[in-house]
């Protein structure tokens, strides 16, 4: 995703994934529900909800309730979960995702991350730029999220005032580009009041840029992430129906998943990983319906003409350029542990339904949130972003996440509880 021109001349509105991130009280979830509320949004009875809400603790319309749903965040004012709320204007469709700012809940921060096209991440005038925005911005890049909009919020704490603004754009300026993010934009906004984020800000001509909406709107639609390259399919489910009274489907064996990259048509050739055995698609059904090809992000139904061992966890793959068998890797990682990540720590490593122990060899550095540079590091502490070296007790086969990232991304878990631990992605 770019900031390019405007989406008006398209046809049909394009969907747009964001997530809305930055420190804790920086108004996220206020934002949110300000855009929804402005752009009209809100169902009446929803929004009657609020308004009794609001009245029952003495406060104005408060439109952080639109998200914080739980009993627990409305009791302490704060986001836990992610939310999902989405809305449609002439020119685009939203899906949001409202993400925790507190540095607990940072593996929150990376769920909502993971499958964001843009972020809006918000920045207090009052406060600048912080440790957790810095966190926060850079668990953006690790996902691959190539396009932010930094919503500078609470102008209207400062009275709009340049001189309060300025040093706080300057920073959020220089952290966009030391993370290396392909495409930015910094926009001043009162989520309180509306002003600037639907709405342009009346009465200071100091403030002359497009709206945060109108930002949002601008982000030029690109093509479906991996769209290119060779075609990658992680295999979910084996369907064999076995219905007795339609013998069309008494030999019926289906390989279902979502190509992850790449495209695939009737008639060409796929090797299966592990095994590395081929054979040639007679059949491709999307929906439910039989389609000539199919494309990156389809959920699909695959026939092969041969009958192959082909089980949950293995991989479609072009044969032509298949991903490398790999025992050692290196990977950037946000450790989401509750204690420090060690050297010879075994994990069990997770990367889309394929599942195999790994171990850390080597931790090769964390980033320092302050300067944005790599440093040496022996261990990671909780909710670092860093470096490792790991050493898997079978070959596994990824892509580097820079070629294909749902299948250079994965996780790596505790073994004996379950519990996810750190989200990866594998680097050269």
């Amino acid at each position: 995703m770019a900031l390019g021109d405007d989406t008006r001349g398209n046809p049909e509105p394009t969907l747009l994934r964001i997530v809305a991130c930055g420190s804790v009280d920086d108004g996220k979830s206020t934002l949110i529900g300000r855009l929804l509320h402005d752009t009209r949004s809100l169902l009446h009875d929803t929004l009657e909800g609020i308004a009794r809400s609001s009245r029952g603790r003495g406060t104005p319309l408060d439109l952080s309730l639109v998200t914080d749903g739980l009993e627990a965040e409305r009791a302490a004012g704060i986001t836990i979960d992610v939310a999902y709320r989405s809305f449609q204007t002439p020119h685009r469709t939203f899906v949001l995702a409202d993400a925790p700012g507190h540095v607990q809940y940072t593996r929150n921060m990376v769920t909502a991350a993971s499958t964001a096209d843009a972020a809006v991440l918000l920045v207090d005038v009052t406060r600048g730029v912080t440790e957790q925005t810095r966190r926060h911005a850079a668990v953006l890049s690790s996902v691959g999220v190539e396009t932010v909009i930094v919503a500078v919020n609470k102008l209207d704490a400062v009275d709009w005032s340049p001189a309060a603004y300025e040093p706080v754009r300057l920073a959020s300026l220089e952290l966009v580009r030391a993370l290396g993010f392909a495409h930015h934009a910094i926009v001043p906004i009162s989520a309180l009041t509306g002003a600037n984020v639907v709405d342009r800000v009346e009465g200071h001509p100091a403030f002359l840029g497009p709206t945060l909406l109108r930002a949002l709107e601008s982000v030029a639609p690109s093509a479906p992430r991996d769209a290119e390259g060779p075609a990658r399919l992680p295999v979910q489910w084996v369907c064999r129906p076995r219905v007795p009274t339609d013998p069309s489907l008494r030999d019926f064996r289906g390989l279902m998943g979502r190509l992850e990259r790449g495209r695939i048509a009737v008639g060409d050739e796929l090797a299966v990983l592990p095994s590395g055995v081929r054979s040639t698609v007679i059949e491709l059904s999307r929906a439910g319906e039989p389609v000539g090809e199919v494309f990156a992000g389809d959920a699909v139904t695959v026939r092969l003409r041969d009958e192959l061992d082909v089980t949950r966890g293995d991989v479609l793959v072009a044969p032509t350029a298949p991903p490398p068998p790999r025992s050692k890797m290196h990977a950037r990682l946000c450790w989401m542990g509750h204690g420090p990540l060690e050297v010879g720590r075994t994990f069990s490593l997770r990367a889309g339904a394929a599942e195999v122990r790994a171990s850390v060899t080597a931790v090769a550095g964390r980033l320092d949130l302050d300067a944005c540079v790599r440093v040496p590091a022996e261990r990671l502490e909780p909710n670092d972003i860093g470096w490792v070296e790991l050493r898997v007790h079978r070959p596994v086969f990824l892509d580097e996440f820079s070629a294909c990232r749902a299948t250079g991304a994965f996780i790596l878990v505790d073994p004996d509880d379950f519990d996810t631990l750190a989200a990866c992605c594998l680097e050269a």
